[in-house]
């Protein structure tokens, strides 16, 4: 077994009560590390060394909203690496807040994996206020569509008031613009009553470039290992057990003090650890013990394309025991049937000449990885390995995100790319997949607004770099053509969603049927239980068609997608029984009809369409 050292001080500043607050501090580099109290009643204290380049302090005459900063070497002043918030931004004070809190969810344990049905949000767009407390009015809608959790993109600080969050700088504060720790708590709290978990974005593999001051204090980062960001973390060298612990802390903050039900780890793969045991093994074990002792189920997710089933194999079975993976791959395969789009990386499911195959649909949707170590034309290279002992219940997979709606140049959403029975087909894949189904926000009603990427850094150059590398980016999807200036105010506005269209029109006809694919998911017990055992995925090329049965206990439901802009019949050897039509996304009356005389018999589907079946009393069990 994995062993797990006890917990030391936490770091930064902790508000201890009667005006005493404790600061611990890791900076290895520095010789002398002095404690500057802002404000009117400003002093500097020198902090006292502990080994391993530890600094400690117990000052006197502090309280919550107190701001300070830590000299080093008698020269700089900088801002807490484990600052709990940032008032004034990433260059500026720290600020000591108030662990206490008037949380109202005791009775909250958090969620089964299995009934995740994630909605990602931005919180910046999300609504026009762009903060936490904006959001809470929102959260009964959102319950009411069947969201079982809200998953929130990176919130740590990052520069300016604009940003999709990857340019973080502090992991520990929560964005100042947002609404800071307290409204983050609020929004927590509020989810939690409704019985909404909360998924925080984090990003362990880089920190942005501006305010980034950690190398000042230690070596956070290492040459040995490069990334896209540049240097990478350091997780394996000289100095990489307090590093280790800085980011293990920062999981355990969000989890405990914050009661964040899980993580998603941005880009797993881009944390470059080649430790007898890894980081994220680390942390899973750290993870699953707090879930013991906080009496609440706790998870990680993890963000990877490297199509590497030991992410989320346990340790036990020599994996890193994480819970739950995001799956591009379903992605890519049901966006290449829709779209036929061949640029970059969706090059891998097309043909060379073209053609785009239903089996790569088929094969996320019975498997998982659709690359399992076969030749992949976009890497240039065999990609992957089998995922087919993994349970379904530990991929989340999507039709839409934040990276592939906002890595598009005009930032286009799939409703700006397919027709409306396209949609609502997508739609139907997604939420009778037998994975965890993650909605980007506004998808629910095909919000007209784009995601678009956006910054508002202070530094000219930095600006400069950044609208130069989005130009690189996209023109490997999109050829000729000129991206919004990603630091301009009007690109962010122009992203902030129409959420009152919600209810107006064809908007509130995609909503409701969203809704009534969620219902069906949890009201069928074949929906409900996600199990590879328990289904069969077919792929009719001819008719580029999908059908999918899953059955539990005594129900079986048949789910029939079609690719094509022509009606469809696909021959299946069905159960005998009273088959009952549930939902066809065109809007064909729904009612019972006989599919299983004889043995094998045609199952209609419509064009660009699916068509729903239900068994009841089937002998499969």
């Amino acid at each position: 077994m994995l062993h797990v050292a006890e917990p030391a001080l936490p770091l930064g500043a902790t508000y201890l009560g009667d005006g005493r607050c404790r600061f611990h501090l890791w900076a290895p580099h520095a010789q002398r590390v002095d404690l500057v109290l802002t404000g009117e009643n400003g002093r500097a204290i020198a902090m006292q060394p502990r080994g391993d380049g530890y600094y400690h302090l117990i000052a006197e005459g502090v309280e919550p909203g107190a701001t300070y900063l830590y000299r080093l070497d008698g020269g700089q002043e900088r801002p807490d690496p484990a600052s709990r918030y940032q008032p004034e931004g990433v260059h500026r004070a720290s600020a000591v807040i108030d662990p206490d809190f008037a949380w109202t969810d005791a009775g909250w344990h958090g969620l089964p994996l299995q009934r995740y049905i994630l909605y990602e949000l931005h919180v910046g767009t999300f609504t026009p206020e762009g903060t936490f407390d904006a959001i809470i009015p929102r959260l009964d809608s959102l319950q009411e569509l069947g969201i079982t959790a809200i998953e929130l993109m990176p919130v740590a600080q990052f520069p300016g008031s604009r940003n999709w969050g990857y340019d973080g700088v502090h992991p520990f504060a929560v964005q100042n613009s947002y609404g800071g720790p307290d409204g983050y708590r609020r929004l927590v709290d509020a989810c939690h009553a409704r019985g909404l978990a909360v998924v925080q974005d984090v990003v362990y593999n880089h920190l942005g470039p501006e305010g980034n001051y950690l190398s000042q204090f230690g070596p956070y980062f290492t040459s040995r290992h490069k990334t896209v960001w540049g240097d990478a973390v350091n997780f394996d060298g000289p100095g990489s057990d307090a590093v280790r612990r800085f980011f293990v802390d920062n999981a355990i903050y969000f989890l405990r003090d914050l009661h964040v039900d899980a993580l998603r780890l941005d880009a797993v793969d881009a944390i470059l650890d080649f430790s007898a045991t890894p980081f994220l093994e680390e942390l899973a074990a750290v993870v699953d013990q707090a879930a013991v002792l906080l009496n609440r189920q706790l998870w990680l997710m993890a963000e990877t394309a490297q199509n590497d089933a030991r992410w989320i194999t346990p340790r036990e079975m020599r994996g890193y025991g994480l819970h739950a993976q995001w799956n591009d791959e379903f992605h890519h395969a049901v966006h290449t049937l829709l779209t036929g789009e061949q640029r970059g990386y969706y090059m891998d499911y097309v043909e060379p000449d073209g053609t785009v195959r239903a089996a790569n649909l088929a094969k996320a949707l019975a498997d998982g990885y659709v690359y399992s170590g076969q030749y992949a034309r976009y890497r240039r290279r065999r990609h992957g390995n089998s995922s087919r002992a993994i349970p379904p219940y530990r991929f989340v997979v999507c039709i839409q995100n934040h990276d592939q709606v906002g890595n598009r140049m005009l930032g286009d959403r799939l409703s700006d790319l397919v027709s409306w029975d396209q949609l609502k087909l997508a739609a139907g894949v997604l939420l009778l997949a037998p994975n965890l189904p993650l909605l980007f926000m506004g998808e629910e009603y095909a919000d007209p607004h784009p995601f678009l990427y956006f910054v508002s850094h202070g530094d000219a150059d930095l600006v400069a770099a950044v609208r130069a590398g989005r130009a690189e980016e996209f023109s490997h999807f999109h050829g000729e053509g000129t991206p919004p200036d990603p630091q301009a105010e009007e690109t962010f506005r122009r992203s902030t969603l129409a959420y009152e269209l919600r209810h107006e029109g064809r908007h509130q006809e995609l909503r409701a049927f969203y809704r009534q694919l969620i219902r069906l998911r949890k009201a069928l017990a074949p929906l409900r239980h996600l199990s590879k055992e328990h289904m069969e995925v077919q792929a009719f090329e001819e008719t580029r068609t999908i059908a999918m049965r899953r059955w539990y206990a005594d129900e079986e439901v048949l789910a029939v997608f079609n690719f094509s802009a022509e009606p469809a019949t696909v021959t299946l050897a069905l159960p005998e029984g009273r088959w009952t039509k549930l939902l066809d996304s065109t809007g064909a009356s729904a009612g019972s009809q006989e599919l299983a005389q004889p043995a094998e018999v045609g199952v209609p589907a419509p064009p660009h369409g699916f068509a729903l079946y239900w068994l009841e009393g089937s002998a499969r069990g």
